[in-house]
């Protein structure tokens, strides 16, 4: 049987991922390439491994957005005027969102572009 406390951190856990995906515009557009590249791959009959893969990018990327919500929240919270460390902060969470983003392209483009390729062209 699980503990009331174990059951309220996963009802917490699921009103963050809620509180994510309906006031940011970002996280949407995120799951919504995500949703675009899960159909390619199940069209393009992807392995196990190819689908590990695209599935810790994905991850990758949402977490990435996640905490950079997380660090623009709480400076707005501690800092609500100008500051420039405030911009430091969520300059470089926004960057490494960025580069997450960046880095989901070049690995989507490893796994799917040569199946994309065969498909397209034949071996």
């Amino acid at each position: 049987m699980c503990s009331r406390n174990i059951l309220e951190a996963f009802r917490f856990a699921f009103s963050g991922l809620w509180y994510a995906w309906h006031t940011q515009r970002n996280t949407r557009i995120h799951l919504s390439i995500a949703a675009g590249v899960i159909a390619l791959g199940l069209w393009l009959g992807l392995s196990p491994t190819q689908w590990a893969v695209l599935a810790l990018t994905i991850g990758f990327v949402l977490v990435s957005e996640m905490l950079n919500t997380v660090a623009e929240t709480l400076v707005d919270m501690i800092s609500p005027g100008y500051h420039p460390l405030a911009k430091v902060i969520k300059d470089v969470t926004a960057g490494a969102v960025l580069l997450a983003a960046i880095i989901s392209v070049i690995v989507g483009l490893l796994v799917l572009g040569p199946p994309l390729w065969a498909r397209f062209l034949g071996d």
